[in-house]
């Protein structure tokens, strides 16, 4: 649990002073700076960003560490350090290494950024020593994800039976298959925690979902509310506001460097595993999205269900199957990340997003799950079954890392 004492703050145990003159959080300053390289720049989709955010902060975060005396188990390595060494130094030079790995072509933007980071530390050993720190947690982070299997083929199976996923309208799009072939962050398998699979197409429970995402999901929807429109478009905004809540949480709960850097790496790398295992659900059941599923009811033998032909969902269909569902397992793992590292769900939060143009409130970890649950079908895009089992493997996610990852030592 967090409780704040005047000017002396408690996270895992361990109190922390702060002055009102502090300087801004270099953890919280190169998690921008990645975001503007990741989005802004190379506009990566949030299951390929996720990996970008995943090698970013494994890096930081064991270079900080490192330098605090390594009070937690480091994820890849754990560099020799007097605790001496430039905090600032070594979590730029560990960012700015990794993303010049991952976005070589933005190599002269981000070493501008990296020489105005260094150039506002004073020379000398310590400088030096943290600038060594990151270059050795970056080189073990871009070792480690050497051949990882990112950016192999993108295609998905494409079907041709009842229930088998094919490119859905209007784009008719075939990605990113190649994320459930990526190789885990934190866990022995992609697949650890594979499900039975979506409702049968002649099931009451497969029938159901249909007929809801039909009735609230439709572009021309007369029974989805304003709020709930707004909310489906502001979850499936692309510039993820998740990046924007994690910052805002690390300065409303004032955390230090280190606090910020182990809370980065345990929110990201669940993050990044969740959607590897998402994706390897999709694979593994390959199951036709709500659009085709809804043009095509006539095939599905399920007499409880309609087709409409004309059927069109709010948001635009992502290319890729439908179980599970991605966001879910995303937001199942960062939500429940953050519940256990701040040590309670009720910490009130909010982001925005500018496909929206709206700003979203929070007033818990679990109400965001719960909402972003919703919101895939109130955008037309999700069966509830696919969302409610993408949630449950993102929890399931955070809770392998919590077992196995960034431990407080003893």
């Amino acid at each position: 649990m967090v409780v704040w004492l005047a000017a002396v703050g408690v996270v895992g145990g361990s109190p922390v002073a702060y002055a009102s003159d502090s300087p801004p959080n270099v953890v919280i300053v190169w998690d921008q700076n990645a975001q503007t390289a990741i989005w802004d720049v190379a506009r990566q989709q949030p299951q390929v960003q996720a990996r970008s955010f995943a090698m970013v902060h494994g890096a930081i975060y064991d270079a900080v560490n490192a330098i605090a005396g390594t009070p937690y188990q480091p994820y890849l390595v754990a560099p020799a350090a007097k605790g001496t060494e430039s905090t600032g130094a070594a979590v730029a030079t560990a960012g700015f290494r990794v993303l010049s790995a991952l976005f070589p072509d933005q190599q002269a933007r981000l070493r501008t950024q990296y020489d105005e980071a260094l150039a506002a530390i004073p020379d000398g050993d310590a400088k030096r020593r943290g600038i060594s720190v990151g270059a050795r947690t970056a080189a073990a982070m871009i070792a480690a994800r050497r051949d990882d299997g990112a950016f192999g083929d993108p295609a998905w199976p494409v079907g041709t039976q009842p229930g088998q996923w094919r490119p859905a309208p209007p784009t008719f799009a075939n990605d990113t298959a190649w994320v459930g072939r990526l190789k885990p962050f934190l866990l022995p398998s992609a697949s650890m925690f594979r499900t039975s699979g979506p409702p049968a197409l002649t099931s009451d429970r497969y029938a159901r979902d249909i007929n809801e995402v039909k009735a609230i999901g439709s572009a021309t929807s007369t029974v989805r509310t304003a709020d709930q429109t707004q909310a489906a478009i502001w979850w499936h905004d692309r510039h993820l506001a998740e990046w924007e809540i994690k910052r805002r949480l690390a300065t409303t709960q004032r955390l230090n460097p280190l606090q910020t850097a182990r809370m980065f790496a345990m929110v990201d790398l669940a993050e990044a595993d969740a959607t590897t295992a998402c994706f390897n659900e999709k694979a593994a059941w390959n199951f036709w999205r709500p659009v085709t599923a809804i043009q095509l009811a006539d095939t599905d033998g399920n007499p409880k269900t309609t087709a409409d032909p004309a059927w069109m969902p709010l948001l635009v269909t992502p290319p890729h199957p439908d179980y599970t569902s991605g966001h879910a397992c995303f937001t199942g793992a960062s939500m429940s990340a953050l519940r256990h590292f701040f040590g309670r769900d009720d910490i009130s939060f909010s982001g925005s997003s500018v496909d929206s143009g709206t700003t979203r409130h929070f007033r818990s970890f679990s109400q965001a799950v719960a909402e972003v649950i919703e919101a895939r079908v109130w955008g037309g895009i999700h069966t509830r079954t696919a969302d409610e089992q993408g949630a449950k493997i993102g929890r399931q996610v955070t809770a392998y890392m919590i077992a196995h990852y960034f431990k407080p030592k003893r």
